[in-house]
């Protein structure tokens, strides 16, 4: 039997940030404005191929994208 995140095509690291979010969210005010600072993401990356470096993309966007992408499949 597979776990019910990965028979729904989420991967580990996307079920883990919406289990978080969850929690995040049931949290009184002021916990939940602590937590919510701690959640935020501000890492970029890039695609290198052919030894050059491609466009920086932040990855909080690239995974919105992705996950919009996934919806409409």
């Amino acid at each position: 039997m597979t776990a019910a995140w990965k028979a729904a095509g989420l991967t580990y690291n996307r079920y883990l940030a919406i289990a978080a979010r969850t929690v995040r969210r049931s949290l009184k005010e002021e916990a939940r404005l602590a937590s919510e600072r701690r959640g935020q993401m501000d890492l970029r990356f890039a695609k290198w191929e052919n030894g050059k470096q491609g466009e920086v993309r932040s990855l909080a966007q690239a995974n919105d994208a992705a996950l919009a992408q996934a919806a409409e499949k």
